[in-house]
């Protein structure tokens, strides 16, 4: 997932969009006294830890997945380590990198993943604490990776073009120097709480997430249900499958995992109208925004609205034609009701605390159902079913 400029009416492939432009353009109908209007209560209320700022960065994939590794190490008895996320971006950076050449320049760039990346990094690479990995190593104090994205997009574009007849092997070499100056070395061994560590012994015996565990869904209705199937976005880079499911089974997975404790990593579309980051409230209006007057749009989140009902037509229009696009990751930690008996997921964001919710959101599970492009959890919160339709063992 990457962040896109919502005015442009494109899901564009860019390195990294500021995310004050981003958030400015989701809450052009923002209304100042939403969170008077609405009244929550929490159902379930899963333990997760602090709200990150990725900043000027479209690192959400792994701020999100790595929240909810989180929340599995407590899921797992564990005292929880805040992990960084800039490490598994790191590695993906090198892992992208090496794809591209070997493409030919014709895969995907830029700071975008899904959140299967960061299962996959943790595996290979293994994992660190945010303290000792911050990525701030270039004189700034939040993330802005913009100038960083440039360099490295235009030291492999030159190593496709191929001037000298043979890619050098120093290539890499080259690359990840660069990556030094800017993120900073990761390091071969590091301190933590007195004793030794690499990456790798870190995440087996700290973290202790056995990375087989995590399975990722999507849901196609123009393929096989219940088999893999390619995850059609430009940041599966990977060419990674999921599991296609049918539209009803997206939240009959999510419900069963809060129920059971577990949360979720959530990759949706956050280009609607309907989502805003700063009431802290995504839902689906009955009306096209288009189709509204003015007086409605104002009205949009000034308390409960009525919702469109959701069919697995209208789901995969919005594939099929781009209004839903693959914008952001997110990380679902419990469930609440408005006043009207309406649920909502609890979603943790990673774009600070500055929304009405101090960054959270409650995100009916209507919009759940429309704008989801991927989600990936333990397979053990799956219901038994499920999995044995899908063979997930």
């Amino acid at each position: 997932m990457k962040k896109i400029i919502v005015a442009l009416g494109l899901c564009l492939p860019l390195m990294a969009v500021a995310q004050d432009n981003l958030v400015k353009s989701l809450d052009k109908n923002a209304s100042d006294s939403s969170k008077a209007k609405f009244t929550f209560k929490e159902v379930i209320a899963l333990s997760n830890t602090s709200v990150k700022n990725q900043a000027s960065s479209g690192t959400c994939w792994s701020y999100s997945t790595n929240s909810f590794l989180e929340s599995e190490m407590v899921k797992a008895g564990k005292t929880p380590v805040e992990l960084a996320p800039l490490f598994s971006a790191r590695n993906i950076y090198n892992d992208k990198a090496e794809t591209y050449i070997k493409m030919q320049g014709n895969s995907s760039l830029g700071d975008g993943g899904e959140c299967h990346d960061v299962i996959n990094m943790y595996a290979k690479y293994g994992a660190m604490p945010q303290k000792l990995y911050t990525g701030l190593h270039y004189g700034f104090s939040k993330n802005k990776f913009a100038e960083m994205q440039g360099v490295l997009k235009a030291m492999l574009e030159v190593y496709v073009k191929n001037p000298n007849g043979r890619l050098s092997p120093n290539w890499k070499e080259a690359y990840n120097a660069v990556l030094d100056s800017y993120l900073g070395k990761v390091p071969e061994t590091f301190q933590w709480e007195g004793k030794t560590y690499t990456p790798k012994t870190f995440a087996k015996e700290v973290v202790g997430l056995n990375p087989d565990n995590y399975v990722e869904f999507l849901c196609y209705a123009d393929k096989p249900y219940y088999k893999k199937t390619m995850m059609m976005v430009s940041d599966n880079w990977a060419m990674q499958e999921a599991y296609n499911v049918k539209m009803n089974d997206i939240t009959t997975i999510i419900d069963n995992a809060l129920k059971n404790g577990y949360t979720i990593a959530w990759a949706t579309d956050v280009s609607e109208k309907s989502f805003s980051w700063k009431n802290g409230v995504a839902y689906v209006p009955e009306k096209d925004y288009d189709d509204m007057s003015d007086d409605e749009k104002k009205k949009m989140f000034d308390g409960p609205q009525p919702e469109r009902v959701i069919t697995p037509e209208l789901r995969q229009e919005g594939i099929d034609n781009y209004s839903t696009t693959d914008d952001h990751g997110m990380h679902i930690v419990g469930t609440a009701k408005d006043q009207t008996g309406r649920e909502y997921y609890i979603v943790k964001n990673s774009w600070g605390t500055t929304n009405d919710y101090k960054g959270y959101l409650y995100v009916t599970k209507a919009y759940v159902l429309y704008k989801t492009t991927a989600f990936l959890l333990n397979k053990n919160a799956v219901p038994q079913d499920l999995r044995s339709k899908m063979s997930i063992n």
